[in-house]
């Protein structure tokens, strides 16, 4: 007996659609650039730092700031100048409050729900960053916060006489740790000095996992060979698979092997979730064969099954509805209400069965 699914097949649909835009960071809400400042973007080398600190007392010294940029840009491969009389390629801004003015971003979407986009509720301590391409601001926006929101209360509290002065100091150390010039050369599109970071001894696992997700962010199908090398390192691979899963199709063969062949139940897992982002991101139902495979081999593992399963809803295909329909019956058979592996593949199967099996009547 089938479900009544085909009454809600406009809303899925739509799912669809949104889930597809949203399987991909890449896709994102980004600036549109014209072709002009595309080709300004891909020669910028030089920033300008233009800095503005204030507290409560009004502006301070911003030195300090500048210095720390200057050298984080430089890590990057960017050279900083203090002048807007120097000549720059863009101009990096960045404005550091004790009592934070929002400046404002979306309400939602894109950029707005990162963790690091401006935040409507922070008043704060934060520095936010923007930059100018062109003498044209950008939109793209990031803050950096400090731990605390009461700047007299958390100086009191470390003894600190100056709150100001202890807000701004603790604000630099954000900026410190913040990898704010990876972002920037993905967002100028400048894959080759990600590429080169992850490729550097001196950077740490932390960095190279973000520098791996930004590389897929992009689609940087010139990452490929680089990320294959991440999988590799164990602590690396999910990542990698997750950017790989944002590229081209030349990526599907390496997944399928992954998947069926790693004695590693997380790169299984992570292989099949990257195939479905492929497929759906391109259109290709050749990876659905192979994921069917996976779902009907009677040896494969709960949480792999449960990846299979969401990645065959991404690519809606008529040959996955009868197996989907066979493994919910018998998943429906069993009855262990407090196994949360079993419950997240049952959600799986069923979200995957609406996909399927409303596509194959309505599209």
């Amino acid at each position: 007996m089938r479900y009544p699914f085909r009454m809600v097949a406009v809303p899925i649909l739509f799912s669809i659609f949104a889930l597809s835009l949203l399987a991909s960071p890449g896709l994102a809400y980004r600036e549109y650039f014209t072709p002009e400042q595309r080709v300004q973007l891909e020669k910028i080398q030089t920033v300008f730092v233009d800095v503005l600190a204030l507290t409560d007392k009004g502006t301070t010294d911003s030195a300090p700031f500048v210095d720390t940029v200057a050298q984080r840009l430089a890590e990057a491969g960017y050279k900083a100048v203090r002048s807007s009389e120097q000549a720059h390629d863009v101009v990096l801004r960045v404005k550091c409050e004790q009592r934070k003015t929002w400046e404002g971003t979306a309400v939602t979407g894109g950029d707005a729900d990162l963790p690091d986009a401006p935040s409507r509720l922070w008043k704060g301590p934060a520095c936010q960053l923007t930059y100018l391409l062109g003498g044209m601001k950008i939109k793209w926006q990031k803050e950096v916060r400090t731990e605390f929101q009461d700047a007299v209360a958390a100086a009191q509290a470390a003894q600190a006489p100056d709150a100001g002065r202890y807000a701004m100091t603790k604000l630099q150390e954000a900026l410190e740790k913040y990898e704010f010039p990876l972002l920037l050369a993905a967002e100028w599109g400048h894959s080759d000095r990600l590429l080169k970071l992850l490729d550097s001894s001196d950077t740490t696992q932390a960095r190279k996992l973000k520098i791996i997700a930004l590389l897929g962010d992009m689609q940087a199908d010139e990452a490929m060979p680089k990320l294959k090398e991440a999988l590799k390192d164990r602590d690396l691979a999910r990542q990698a698979l997750a950017a790989i899963g944002n590229l081209g199709r030349d990526g599907i063969p390496l997944l399928v092997e992954l998947m069926n062949t790693s004695p590693q139940l997380e790169v299984q897992a992570a292989a099949a979730k990257s195939l479905g982002q492929l497929g759906g991101l391109h259109g290709d139902a050749s990876v659905v064969l192979p994921l069917l495979a996976k779902l009907q081999d009677p040896k494969t593992d709960w949480t792999v099954l449960t990846e299979v399963a969401w990645a065959l809803g991404k690519i809606p295909d008529k040959r996955s509805i009868q197996p989907l329909y066979d493994l919910d019956k018998k998943l429906q058979a069993i009855r262990d209400p407090d196994n949360l592996t079993l419950k997240k593949l049952k959600e799986a199967v069923f979200w995957s069965i609406k996909q399927c099996d409303t596509w194959d009547q309505y599209s």
